[in-house]
């Protein structure tokens, strides 16, 4: 019995096999396995030694994935970059069915409108140049 338990300590304290890995090759449970590791005084140093190396490891794998998204977007050029986001932030704000109605619309972009008291609605500023989608007058008396 003794000898099982020492190649259990051998393989998880030198080979630095998991709990599950030396279940899975002996043929006993993960928590035999527990219980014995747990009587050893090196175990609670090797598992925060454990947890320290897999969150290192957790970050570099993330840090890599972050490089690698960027890298991909370094082929664009600033203007397909912000286009990309203007239309993610499009559908975010419409949830990809909505239409956004004039009123809305108005007030999200107060500041290139002005009101006209006399037709009693809000009309594009001069100089303003918009595209087609962007309405140049937005009639206030019919809300």
């Amino acid at each position: 019995m003794g000898d099982k338990k020492d190649k259990i300590k051998k393989l998880y304290f030198e080979e630095k096999y998991t709990q599950r890995d030396i279940a899975k090759k002996l043929n006993v449970s993960t928590n035999y396995i527990s219980k014995i590791l747990k009587t050893d005084i090196k175990y609670l140093e090797e598992k925060n030694n454990r947890k320290r190396l897999n969150k290192i490891k957790h970050n570099k794998d993330i840090q890599r994935r972050v490089e690698s998204k960027r890298k991909k977007q370094d082929g664009l050029s600033d203007i397909q970059i912000l286009k990309k986001m203007h239309e993610q932030a499009s559908f975010e704000l419409s949830a990809g069915k909505k239409i956004v109605n004039n009123i809305a619309f108005r007030n999200w972009n107060k500041s290139i409108y002005k009101y006209n008291s006399k037709s009693q609605s809000y009309v594009l500023k001069n100089g303003i140049t918009v595209g087609r989608d962007v309405p140049k007058r937005i009639n206030w008396k019919a809300f």
